[in-house]
């Protein structure tokens, strides 16, 4: 038998050519079971009256949840309130996890407390992570418990395809749902807590003197829309849970992994629309809404586990930046350059910006009804 000598330097590299080759098998056997989400929007609707599915398409395909997992988190608030272990005035503290939470949320901070209702008001407006949070510990101590009683309510309500690993719906390859699944959700909220379905249809509250501004914003132009909830991450894409009624009749909708919120949006429209006239919804109309291929399942994952700042979309107006000089800046009308002196440049016109091309949704005609502002608790602890 032939012995091969190896030099340290060399057996040091194989070993290490050998672990990376270990961990990148792995990892691509990692991504061949994860919930990696494909780039097909998935949609459904169904009849609120009799369970029957109006239009479906890649409705039990995986996919991320984003903020509708906070439906669950609702929904377990709701049940909390109904069986007495929660008040709805009821204040509950804010702990360093809960405070820790990214964006969007209500910045609260360790130490503070906020009520079970405003919690409620914060995850259907702003969708805050932090709320969530604190409705999850109120609920059950601590998310860990939370989370298996997210799972244990989804498999009693029959959401055989989904799986929580979070209160909030931040990214986590292990929060995975399906349209169908999430479409039942909807309707549970409304068939078994129906005292509280009147929270999904707030636009915005006054939170500790502030204006909490919802992102919801088809339930201003598609007539009938009385809630639920959107959602957004970027290996999601953007998703809504809807429902809206017209003559008494009631429909529910999902859509998962749209490519912007107009394009949800839209298509959310077309299928309620086309669900209350008895009409079937194109499927090539539903895929023309879809996330933009990604290169690789390796992105996706990477996408799932990045902790972005939202789990859900918002624009934030940034000031401007201030012009930064090495020298005083001349402040008169007429500026002689000379040293030690920049002159400012002639402000330029701008161009007028286009007027938002806004989409035909509902021919029907829309009760325009003005909904109250409502107020967060008075006895709260202010920062």
């Amino acid at each position: 038998m032939i012995v091969q000598t190896i030099k340290p330097t060399k057996l040091r590299d194989r070993l290490r050519h050998t672990s990376v080759a270990w961990v990148l098998a792995g990892f691509c056997g990692f991504l061949g079971v994860a919930h990696a989400q494909t780039n097909t929007t998935a949609a459904i609707v169904i009849d609120g009256t009799n369970g029957q599915v109006v239009n479906a398409v890649n409705a039990d395909q995986a996919a991320y949840p984003a903020s509708l997992a906070k439906m669950m988190t609702l929904y377990l608030t709701f049940q909390a309130l109904d069986t007495g272990k929660l008040k709805i005035d009821q204040e509950l503290p804010v702990s360093d996890y809960a405070a820790s939470q990214a964006p969007t949320k209500l910045d609260l901070r360790p130490g503070q407390t906020i009520s079970v209702e405003d919690c409620i008001l914060g995850m259907v407006t702003k969708s805050a992570n932090d709320a969530a949070e604190v409705a999850a510990e109120g609920v059950a101590g601590s998310e860990s418990d939370f989370t298996s009683m997210m799972n244990a309510q989804a498999i009693l309500l029959g959401m055989s395809n989904s799986h929580f690993d979070n209160a909030n719906g931040l990214p986590d390859p292990d929060n995975i749902t399906t349209a169908r699944d999430m479409a039942k959700l909807s309707m549970a909220l409304f068939r078994d807590f129906p005292q509280y379905s009147h929270y999904f249809s707030t636009k915005d509250f006054v939170f500790r003197g502030q204006l909490i501004r919802g992102h919801n914003n088809l339930m201003d132009r598609y007539p009938g829309m009385d809630g639920l909830k959107t959602g957004f991450t970027d290996a999601s894409g953007f998703n809504l849970a809807s429902t809206a009624v017209h003559d008494g009749h009631r429909l529910f909708a999902v859509v998962l992994g749209g490519r912007t919120a107009s394009a949800r949006d839209n298509l959310m429209a077309r299928l309620l629309d086309d669900g209350f006239d008895g009409r079937q919804t194109p499927s090539d109309l539903v895929a023309d809404v879809g996330l933009p291929a990604r290169p690789s399942a390796a992105r996706r994952m990477l996408a799932a586990l990045s902790p972005i700042g939202t789990a859900e979309a918002e624009t934030v107006a940034l000031p401007p930046r201030a012009p930064r000089h090495k020298g005083p800046v001349a402040t008169r009308k007429t500026c002689t350059v000379r040293h030690g002196v920049v002159c400012p440049r002639a402000a330029q016109a701008r161009a007028p910006a286009p007027a938002r091309s806004t989409t035909k949704l509902a021919h029907r005609k829309a009760t325009k009804t003005k909904k109250p502002v409502m107020l967060a608790s008075r006895n709260q602890k202010q920062e």
